[in-house]
């Protein structure tokens, strides 16, 4: 019976993604969805000042939804190399004052580390000062048992056996990230919010011992399975900090390159849509560079998988700060072509 309707829902799954396509090659995004066609606001800010520029771009937010709740929060610490492979320190600092100003309830900054020991990553980014300092808590992922995490199977994944989400995730009345803008040479092609939650998931299964890193990073749906992420992993709040950005190589170092940007939204979609759209513009991986921007693999599945919006014409930029229009009008070509 159970075989049965697991060929059932995958059939639906084909389906839908089969017409879903259709209409994305038509340029329309879902078939005969038009009139509830998502929209989504990107936040862009042009600045020399990396606090300034943050605090202007989450000026732009109603955050009174934040007074009292509970917040996860997902930085970027896949390695203790400098930004932009790592969260700048000025960076979580900022986002978690203006989180607190709101009046935000009980925050914890949840991480797991790729490329080395989490909590010496942490420590060597000076993470637990900045914790205590602002006023929240921290865990590590690494030495978590089976009670830290929650089992997702989300509808047509192609995740083998689901994941494991780490349960602040879960169970936050808010999950805010913050994340960088970079390149990935380790085959998700790039790393921005769809990518920085496969760090708020375990790598390991705490009972069975199922490697999930493994699984990820062994197959050839990669930054498919990067994308299925994000139909677990919520996003109330993205800040992409794009004051510079590895063109090429990437997560932990690479050819480095200034855009003086500050970037807000709540659409990973959108966010990494406009996060490549930036990318191209000063010459980068032909991976990244080649095609239409919703044809990059992770934004594609992210699309099927309605985790944002499904054509780029539906991205609304505001321009803020020096030069920002000029900026902005660049991006929109990108994002069109």
């Amino acid at each position: 019976m159970r075989s049965l309707e697991t060929r059932m829902n995958r059939r639906r799954c084909v389906k839908a993604i089969l017409g879903l396509g259709a209409g994305l090659l038509a340029g329309i995004g879902p078939a005969g969805a038009a009139e509830s066609r998502p929209r989504a606001r990107v936040v862009l800010v042009r600045t020399d000042n990396r606090v300034a520029g943050i605090e202007t771009a989450l000026a732009e937010f109603d955050l009174t939804g934040f007074r009292g709740a509970s917040v996860a929060l997902k930085a970027n610490y896949n390695s203790a190399d400098p930004f932009p492979a790592s969260t700048h320190p000025d960076t979580l600092r900022t986002l978690a004052r203006t989180l607190k100003d709101a009046g935000a309830g009980p925050m914890t900054l949840v991480e797991r580390s790729g490329m080395g020991d989490t909590a010496s990553v942490l420590r060597r980014m000076n993470v637990n000062h900045t914790a205590e300092t602002v006023g929240f808590d921290v865990v590590v992922m690494d030495g978590l048992g089976a009670d830290g995490f929650v089992r997702r199977t989300p509808p047509c994944t192609h995740w083998k056996r689901g994941f494991l989400l780490e349960r602040h995730f879960a169970e936050a009345d808010k999950v805010v990230q913050t994340c960088c803008l970079k390149t990935h040479q380790f085959g998700g092609h790039f790393t921005m919010s769809l990518k920085n939650a496969v760090g708020a998931i375990a790598k390991h299964d705490p009972e069975s011992g199922y490697n999930y890193m493994a699984e990820l990073h062994g197959s050839r749906l990669q930054r498919t399975l990067i994308a299925e992420i994000s139909q677990a992993f919520r996003h109330d709040l993205i800040l992409m900090d794009a004051m510079t950005a590895f063109v090429d190589g990437g997560p932990h170092r690479g050819t480095e390159v200034a855009f003086n940007t500050i970037l807000a939204g709540t659409d990973p979609v959108a966010m990494d849509a406009v996060g490549v759209a930036i990318l191209r513009l000063s010459g980068t991986t032909p991976e990244v560079q080649r095609g239409p921007i919703f044809a990059q693999e992770q934004i594609r599945r992210a699309v099927e998988a309605r985790i944002g919006v499904t054509r780029p014409q539906d991205i609304d930029l505001l321009p803020l700060g020096p030069d920002a229009d000029g900026f902005a009008e660049q991006i929109r070509r990108q994002l069109l072509a």
